[in-house]
C-alpha cells in the first residue's frame, strides 16, 4: 500500500479567513505562472476539502469566517497538514485590534508550517508547501 502512497498527488485547498487578498494574490502567482507552479512538487488545487490533504489558509479569523473554518476543518480527509500563509493567520497582522477578529489560526487548529511575509513571496510559500508535503508524507506513512 505504501507504494500507491508514493504515486498519490496531494491536493490543495485554500481557504481566506478575512485576508486583505495580498496572500491570495501569491498563492495565485503560485497557482498559474510557471516559473513558480505548485505543480512541480506534484501538488494540485482542488475546489473541495473532502478531497483536501494540505489546507492554506490565508487572513486573520474573523467571527464571520470561523463557522466556514470550523466546517472545511470538519470535512478534511485525516490525515491532514495546516499551512498558515502570511502574517495574519499566526499574528492577525494589521487586524489584531479588530472588533470582527476572533483569533489567530491556532487558537482553533495546531498549524504544521507558516509562511511568513505580509504578502509572502511566491518562493516563500513553495518553500511552504514543500515542507507540509514533507509532513503530509511522514503522517501518511504513519497512518498505515
Amino acid at each position: 500500500m505504501l507504494k500507491n502512497l508514493a504515486i498519490r498527488s496531494p491536493f490543495l485547498f485554500r481557504v481566506n479567513t478575512g485576508s486583505c487578498n495580498g496572500c491570495d494574490v501569491e498563492l495565485a502567482t503560485t497557482a498559474m505562472i510557471p516559473r513558480y507552479d505548485v505543480e512541480r512538487l506534484g501538488c494540485r488545487y482542488t475546489g473541495s476539502p473532502k478531497h483536501a490533504d494540505i489546507l492554506l489558509v490565508t487572513g486573520p479569523i474573523t467571527a464571520r469566517s470561523r463557522p466556514y473554518l470550523e466546517r472545511v476543518l470538519q470535512e478534511l480527509p485525516r490525515p491532514f497538514v495546516v499551512v498558515a500563509v502570511g502574517t495574519c493567520p499566526t499574528s492577525c497582522g494589521i487586524f489584531r485590534d479588530s472588533y470582527a477578529v476572533v483569533g489567530p489560526l491556532e487558537r482553533y487548529i495546531d498549524v504544521d508550517v507558516n509562511v511568513p511575509g505580509c504578502p509572502p513571496r511566491p518562493q516563500a510559500i513553495l518553500d511552504g508547501v514543500a515542507k507540509a508535503l514533507e509532513i503530509w508524507r511522514a503522517k501518511m506513512e504513519e497512518a498505515v
